[in-house]
């Protein structure tokens, strides 16, 4: 769904705080801490609590991109390459 370093790449684009981000979602500031924490491939936590995170980044004009996914935004952003 989202990768920790989607997160904080996220909230650096947005110029935001983890305290802003846990008040937009809803959530805790301890929630956001844990989920940019996680050193897992993917976001562990509640499915309610990630879909409130996700859709308060989309509210805020966030586009997160999937592996192998194209982008549907328009504008600047930034993706990892796969290593050569």
């Amino acid at each position: 769904m989202i990768s920790a370093a989607q997160l904080r790449a996220a909230r650096a684009l947005l110029g935001i705080d983890q305290r802003t981000l846990a008040t937009l979602a809803g959530v805790s500031l301890p929630t956001i801490q844990r989920m940019e924490a996680s050193r897992d491939e993917h976001v562990r936590g509640v499915v309610s609590t990630l879909t409130k995170v996700v859709a308060a980044l989309d509210a805020a004009g966030i586009e997160l991109i999937g592996n192998d996914h194209p982008s549907q935004g328009r504008g600047r952003g930034v993706r990892l390459k796969t290593p050569q």
